[in-house]
């Protein structure tokens, strides 16, 4: 009959043992390993709303504010052990230096600083007036009160757990072994330590919320960024798709209309004009699936032509419609420019006239379009909206400039956006186009 294999010591721990030991862990991480550790108070900062108008010789000297505020304290908790004590001026020396040392200490070590203090009280207690404020003197009352708003300052909110307890066991010890000799004022220790470690547990919680809103806040403006990109991309994408589609098309005619304008074409002729065909044949169904692709769901292909520069005019009314008083002119001799460059041109004064609309109702704007050797140039301003207006601007989701960016990015252009003079708005945009010479036209 086979036996029960004998324990080896790695049977599964209760979960009250789990709990306790990871207390001890805590416990030794937080208060014992490294607990005299140099670790010097940082000076305070004056970039502060309030700090920031100080003269800059005061501003020299604030950034000591919170040592002068300890060591202000310390003095108070000295002063009042040095007034409450007996044993005649060496007690009065010791105690002065037992409320003194702790609160101080808190500059450098503040873990140190919380075991010095709490092995204070007791040898500061011999030197009371009386046993009715035992286990806890005034000054070293105070004292210890300063030490564990300070430590909990600077540390994690775990350690003003730890403190406290501490504190707790070493007065409810004292209580115990002194019954009936003294008056214990452990409970008021605890009740006011408990106060200000909770006031001081709720500073830290709320500061980490801040600080991981902010964190928050910053991720998710990033992946706005990055996903408006990536939209205003997708757009472009399936914009041009009828642009390249139109030329892959043409191309694919005219490779398989080219034999037929030849007299007796050479077989390799034809076998040319068949792979051409076929490769533009092949590069239209490639684009089909990049458009399957880049099309979201609610995505419904456009009946008409993407729209040129020739279909301009039809904007600039719809845009007067709602009431943007705009104005166009045109510079040099008017000349077809490639789909591509006409399409974006068009969709960058869309963009930039919706801009208009949006933050300056009711001003008035100028488009400017340049017939340039090498390019085309646009500008698009607005004036500041008229004051008193019935219409309030409205935000928007701040993509647009991020659109017309993209598309000039993609020509290889040039562009810039900021406020004008007068106080309106202009983008200014260069388009390249290749300039065709007679010969190869």
């Amino acid at each position: 009959m086979p036996t029960a294999p004998k324990g080896d010591g790695s049977r599964p721990r209760s979960p009250e043992f789990r709990l306790a030991a990871d207390a001890l862990r805590g416990l030794r991480q937080d208060l014992f390993h490294g607990a005299f550790a140099y670790d010097p108070l940082p000076r305070m900062r004056v970039d502060g709303p309030l700090t920031r108008r100080l003269p800059s010789r005061i501003r020299q000297y604030a950034v000591w504010t919170p040592h002068a505020v300890v060591a202000g304290a310390g003095l108070m908790a000295a002063i009042t052990a040095g007034s409450t004590s007996a044993g005649g001026d060496l007690g009065s020396m010791l105690s002065v230096l037992l409320a003194l040392g702790p609160v101080l200490l808190t500059l450098l070590r503040p873990v140190g600083a919380f075991w010095f203090s709490l092995a204070a009280a007791p040898v500061t207690a011999v030197f009371g007036y009386s046993w009715e404020d035992f286990p806890w003197r005034a000054g070293s009352f105070a004292a210890h009160l300063v030490v564990l708003t300070v430590v909990a300052l600077r540390t994690r909110p775990r350690v003003a757990v730890w403190m406290w307890i501490l504190t707790a066991v070493y007065g409810t010890a004292a209580e115990t072994f002194g019954s009936g000799y003294y008056s214990s004022n452990t409970g008021p220790m605890l009740v006011v330590s408990a106060f200000l470690l909770l006031a001081v547990t709720v500073r830290h919680i709320r500061r980490e919320a801040e600080q991981e809103v902010t964190a928050q806040q910053t991720v998710t403006e990033h992946e706005r960024s990055r996903r408006t990109l990536l939209e205003e991309r997708t757009t472009i994408a399936r914009e041009l798709h009828d642009v390249v589609a139109h030329h892959m098309s043409v191309v694919a005619i005219q490779a398989e209309a080219a034999p037929y304008r030849v007299e007796n074409p050479p077989e390799e002729l034809e076998r040319a004009f068949a792979t051409i065909r076929e490769n533009a044949v092949a590069a239209l169904t490639e684009l089909r699936r990049v458009l399957g692709v880049v099309r979201a769901e609610d995505y419904e292909a456009p009946d008409a032509p993407q729209p040129t520069l020739a279909d301009l005019d039809g904007l600039l009314a719809n845009v007067r419609d709602t009431g943007l008083d705009v104005e166009k002119a045109v510079i040099g001799a008017v000349r077809e420019l490639p789909q591509g460059v006409e399409l974006s041109a068009y969709r960058i004064v869309q963009e930039a006239l919706s801009n208009s609309l949006r933050h300056a109702p009711g001003a008035r704007a100028r488009v400017e379009i340049g017939y340039v050797l090498g390019g085309l140039g646009l500008r698009i301003v607005n004036g500041p909206p008229p004051e008193p207006s019935l219409v309030k601007p409205s935000p928007g989701a701040g993509h647009g400039i991020t659109g017309m960016r993209e598309r000039v990015s993609m020509l290889n252009g040039e562009m810039t956006a900021g406020p004008a003079a007068d106080g309106g708005y202009e983008v200014a945009v260069f388009l390249p186009v290749a300039s065709v010479s007679e010969g190869d036209a």
